[in-house]
């Protein structure tokens, strides 16, 4: 049974930086499509860093500078690394991983998911 259990989020100020943490098990991290995903309140869940199994990555237009996705294969977890955090960033945030390999760009079609960790910004 595959489970992905997210850490790290908390409440920062802005110009903060925090990391998330994604530990798998039943699950080999790199093998297939995984990523960072959140949802804000009131809108739409989006993808904020993707990375496919040959380490191409994928990011937001509104995080790209400031976040980097990562994994740590002896430690089977992913993480995010979010540095000049702003109020904007304020979400819950998902990691989750996908059976493919291919098309991971797309964030569709992701078929394990984490529980969520919380991340707030205040200015």
């Amino acid at each position: 049974q595959v489970q992905l259990v997210e850490s790290g989020g908390g409440s920062v100020q802005s110009g903060e930086s925090l990391t998330l943490s994604c530990a798998a098990s039943g699950y080999t991290v790199g093998s297939s499509c995984m990523g960072w995903f959140r949802q804000a309140p009131g809108k739409e869940r989006e993808v904020v860093s993707i990375r496919a199994t040959d380490g191409a990555t994928t990011t937001a237009e509104s995080v790209k500078g400031r976040f980097t996705i990562s994994h740590d294969i002896a430690k089977n977890t992913m993480y995010l690394h979010m540095n000049s955090l702003k109020p904007e960033d304020t979400a819950m945030y998902y990691c989750a991983a996908a059976t493919r390999t291919l098309l991971c760009e797309t964030g569709s079609g992701y078929a394990y998911w984490g529980q969520g960790t919380h991340v707030t910004v205040s200015s």
